[in-house]
């Protein structure tokens, strides 16, 4: 349901609401009804006690109509029992009238001078009454009891009426509670029904739905993130044309040619033998392109998945920079560029892919050359106590600012009709960053537009050298 949240949030709401209000309720009525009949219980016990202590013979009959009389001003009623139980006075109570009889258990409790506390209900009328009994002791002999008796059907029919007013209170609470939880879960819910409306637009392709946040809260965070991911997923879209454009042209040139020269070979369209290896020359230099671009691709689908496997041993980054850079040096020069090799230390082993390392100044190296129209590239190597440090400099065009944190994305190319002159398929600096992290290493990139740019690798040398 699209408005469940709202329900969620209200039920949540009034389910707090109810867990509160009904023990509140339950605490207000018990401490209500039983302040009353803790004032007369204590009343009737008073009474009891006094009559019990001014009795000392249950035959004398004037004394007991004093009694009698005293019930009458304190609004209560009296029965007197002998030692043997038998009601001897009443005031008249329904069913404890004069000749009846308290029970044989009530009157063994009394005769062992303990008090009797209890409700009791009249037979036929129904009428309640709190009563209390006292044993009467003359010389410590049980000579019978005293019970005041006082009707609580007032206390009764006002804890009815506060019980009434509680209800209609909690019932009305309830339901301005109900309007308002709904009221406040609406307006909770409204910027959350909007987020999920705008990416089910934004699943469906359509990134230009605006999401409006207006507080800073978890909600609005929510809302910033939700347009951040469109920024993102609309980079990542169009970053993914654009390489899959590149990637179309990158693999048509050297298909073109393989498929062109192929068929000149096969047709015998060559002149002579020198032209015929010239042909051979340009297939083998376009099957080794697309083996190149394939073998990328093949690598960062590995890597994605966690199947990418490096075989670590001992090596000497210096040695294999200075192969390394035999192999640029000759299209550096082409381009009349210098390379410059700085060495901060003699040597500098490492536990690593010889590989892959190859693989990262390989790529870095050529990446400088291929942006740089003059001046030179630098390689320089630094050694710390647990870390081989890389850095390439170029005196190229630079980076501008706002491309440097899409720099390693595997789709993006800076300066798109630039990369595409010099060559490259957007792919080198994203197999190189994989490949350092792999290393549980870092890279970063510095850059000044005009001037040239520089990346910093920095590797654990993990394994100390015997």
């Amino acid at each position: 349901m699209k408005n469940s949240i709202i329900f969620k949030i209200s039920g949540s709401f009034i389910l707090l609401f109810l867990v509160v209000l009904f023990p509140t309720g339950i605490v207000i009525y018990q401490g209500f009804s039983g302040f009353y009949y803790n004032e007369v219980r204590q009343n009737i016990n008073k009474l009891s006690e006094q009559y019990a202590h001014s009795i000392n013979n249950t035959n004398d009959k004037e004394f007991i109509s004093m009694f009698e009389s005293l019930s009458r001003l304190t609004r209560t009623d009296i029965f007197i029992t002998d030692s043997k139980g038998n009601i001897i006075a009443s005031t008249g109570v329904e069913g404890l009238e004069e000749g009846k009889k308290i029970s044989t258990k009530n009157n063994n409790l009394l005769s062992r001078g303990q008090t009797i506390n209890k409700e009791y209900e009249e037979p036929i009328s129904k009428a309640h009454h709190l009563m209390a009994g006292k044993p009467i002791k003359n010389n410590h002999t049980f000579k019978g009891s005293v019970f005041v008796l006082s009707s609580i059907e007032e206390i009764h029919e006002s804890i009815k009426k506060v019980r009434l007013l509680l209800t209609l209170v909690g019932i009305g609470a309830f339901f301005l509670m109900l309007g308002f939880t709904y009221f406040l879960s609406r307006k909770l819910a409204a910027p959350l029904l909007q987020m999920e409306k705008a990416t089910k637009e934004i699943a469906k392709g359509n990134l230009g739905v605006p999401v409006e946040y207006s507080s800073n809260d978890e909600v609005g965070q929510l809302g910033k993130a939700i347009n951040l991911l469109k920024v993102e997923l609309k980079q990542y879209r169009d970053s993914r044309q654009d390489f899959l454009a590149s990637i179309s042209h990158e693999l048509r040139t050297p298909i073109t040619y393989i498929e062109g020269y192929s068929k000149a070979l096969k047709n015998k369209l060559y002149k002579d033998d020198n032209e015929k290896v010239l042909y051979l020359d340009t297939i083998n230099r376009a099957s080794l392109q697309l083996k190149g671009l394939i073998n990328d691709l093949f690598d960062l689908s590995k890597m994605d998945i966690d199947q990418f496997q490096l075989t670590k041993q001992q090596i000497d980054i210096i040695e294999l920079a200075e192969s390394i850079l035999v192999k640029v040096k000759l299209r550096a020069g082409d381009k009349d560029i210098g390379i410059e090799f700085i060495k901060n230390t003699e040597e500098a082993y490492l536990y690593a892919d010889a590989l892959r390392i190859e693989q990262i100044l390989l790529n870095l190296l050529e990446n400088a050359i291929r942006y740089t129209d003059h001046g030179s590239v630098i390689l320089e190597i630094n050694k710390s106590k647990k870390f081989i440090g890389i850095r390439v400099k170029d005196t190229g065009k630079g980076i501008p600012e706002k491309e440097l944190p899409f720099i390693f994305d595997r789709f993006y190319r800076v300066e798109r009709s630039r990369s595409r002159q010099h060559g490259g398929s957007g792919l080198g600096l994203s197999i190189v960053k994989k490949l350092v992290e792999l290393h549980d290493g870092t890279i970063e990139v510095k850059s000044d537009p005009g001037k040239g740019s520089e990346f910093i690798v920095s590797i654990p040398i993990n394994q100390k050298v015997h």
